[in-house]
């Protein structure tokens, strides 16, 4: 496992000071490669906050260029940089706060022919993706592959994020065994509100990869931000469940 530099002590130090994580801890995260699929609203916000906790590598999938409807919650598009590549955007800001993140990137959404390979690579998957065909490619090839993966949705000023462990824990198709059919592409959306979840999904990523605390296994936790009320849930994994089988 490769040791933390002097600079990087530095930039981690009052994060090290967390029990249960220290140098250790920080190592782990440091050796680590985390899938974040789409950095729009959800996903810009988890790969800032893992790069800023240092991961050591972020393997980011996400197409098309920037337009003006992502400034509101996509914070690694910027204004100059309407028209272009939004993965270009995404790596740029990226660097500019940690110029030591190794990022492996597409222009490309997940899809059937990649996702294998992206979830191959990585340590912990966080979903960011809006479109559920996503959702449950990610969650087929994590069960597949046996990697954790962290979901995160939102929706108006609802947000809902669990914790997924294939064989220990229910699966996104236990959940959703097919798509909601009220679900739409466009949805109303406040960026504060995606990058609240996305910060709890960070935070889930980082403590499964340095090992402390307890991740949301076998819980959807559900918060509404209208009324600022938030609830666990219990969630069991389904016998006749077509990807997880328990």
């Amino acid at each position: 496992m490769e040791k933390l530099t002097q600079e990087e002590l530095a930039t981690y130090e009052w994060q090290l000071d967390v029990p249960e994580h220290g140098v250790e801890g920080q190592e782990r995260l440091k050796n680590s490669s985390v899938l974040v699929s789409r950095c729009g609203g959800l996903g810009s916000v988890v790969a800032y906050e893992l790069a800023a906790a240092g991961v050591g590598t972020l393997i980011l999938a996400h197409a098309g260029n920037v337009k003006h409807s992502d400034l509101n919650r996509q914070l690694l598009m910027t204004y100059d940089w309407l028209g272009k590549p939004r993965i270009e955007s995404v790596e740029r800001r990226l660097k500019e706060l940690n110029p030591r993140l190794n990022i492996i990137s597409v222009p490309e959404n997940i899809n059937e022919n990649n996702v294998s390979d992206f979830v191959g690579q990585a340590d912990v998957i966080v979903d960011g993706a809006p479109l559920f065909e996503e959702r449950f490619l990610m969650n087929r090839e994590a069960v597949l592959q046996n990697k954790p993966l962290v979901d995160c949705a939102m929706y108006e000023l609802e947000a809902q994020i669990t914790t997924i462990i294939p064989g220990e824990t229910a699966c996104l198709s236990c959940l959703y065994p097919e798509k909601p059919k009220v679900w739409k592409r466009r949805f109303p959306v406040f960026g504060a509100v995606s990058g609240t979840v996305a910060c709890l999904g960070a935070m889930e990523a980082i403590k499964l990869i340095s090992g402390f605390g307890e991740p949301l296994k076998n819980r959807l936790l559900t918060m509404d931000l209208r009324t600022m009320s938030f609830r666990t849930v219990q969630i069991k994994p389904k016998k006749d469940c077509a990807i997880c089988g328990h």
